[in-house]
């Protein structure tokens, strides 16, 4: 049989959405029907305005969600570029501050009514440089925990009370496939991030009993606009990166938002505790 059959399914509450995508057969166009798997749902994604958590966002609204950002710096207008005004929340938010997170969550349950997806994903990485130990200043360092991980303890404190009075949510934290290698001259970033999957692991236990996932994705060096902008950071151990990779290429945010999308999903309903590594097949390892 050399044509297509295409099932049709009606949109019922409960039940992910449905969205056309338009495709060519034999020369004709045509619709195929299929699920956005985030239809309906509310997210908060922290460090959302830009770099790889705009392209979070950016995807989370494709798949049918409504997204509140939440960032350091002003949100508005990245989250203006994502075109739907009704489907999007933009608040500033440090999340190195307990009662600006907390807002945001607020905030959220206002406009959405619920919060089904928390991703921590803001962090301190773009803005750093390689430097030994011993000469991380003191500052940097307590800026670095206090955002990558201190954030996110702040984070889930803020939204698991609406995740556990709903009896569900899925929690992705973003940690980084650097903790496997242990690479030199980024301590500070390495230990934050090694915390951070230790959270994930330890958050799944206790909010299990509660319906709430928590996982973390690992990835590799992300070549985001932000962590474009710093050249220590991308010519840092550029060809031992390359060399180490599977796929010899670079990454871009793209390639890392279908695993964020899959643990944000009903796809990943039986999995917690996990941290899944994407970076071209370089770290063969759960962490």
């Amino acid at each position: 049989m050399n044509s297509w059959t295409l099932l049709r399914r009606e949109h019922s509450p409960g039940r992910m959405g449905l969205q056309d995508t338009a495709l060519t057969l034999r020369g004709r166009p045509c619709r195929v029907t299929r699920a956005m798997r985030l239809d309906g749902k509310g997210a908060v994604i922290t460090g959302g305005a830009a770099g790889i958590g705009f392209a979070y966002a950016r995807r989370f609204i494709a798949e049918g969600a409504r997204v509140a950002i939440g960032d350091v710096v002003d949100p508005e207008a990245a989250a203006a570029t994502l075109g739907q005004p009704d489907r999007v929340l933009a608040q500033r938010a440090d999340v190195a501050d307990p009662a600006a997170l907390r807002a945001l969550a607020h905030a959220t349950v206002a406009r959405f009514q619920r919060i089904d997806v928390l991703v921590n994903n803001a962090a301190v990485f773009a803005t750093l440089r390689p430097q030994r130990f011993d000469e991380i200043p003191e500052a940097e360092w307590a800026r670095v925990m206090a955002v990558n991980v201190t954030g996110v303890w702040n984070a889930v404190r803020a939204v698991v009370p609406t995740m556990r009075a709903q009896g569900s949510g899925r929690i992705v934290n973003v940690a980084s496939a650097i903790v496997a290698k242990g690479t030199a001259l980024l301590l500070h970033y390495v230990t934050s991030k090694g915390a951070v999957v230790a959270v994930t692991r330890a958050l799944a236990r206790e909010l299990g009993p509660s319906g709430i996932t928590v996982n973390a994705v690992a990835p590799g060096l992300i070549l985001s606009d932000t962590v474009q902008a710093n050249p220590a950071i991308t010519e840092f151990q550029a060809d031992a990166v390359m060399r180490a990779r599977s796929l010899k290429r670079d990454a871009f945010p793209e390639d890392v938002e279908g695993a964020v999308m899959f643990l944000a999903s009903d796809e990943s309903a039986f999995m917690s505790g996990q941290t899944l590594i994407v970076d071209g097949g370089s770290v063969f390892s759960t962490l």
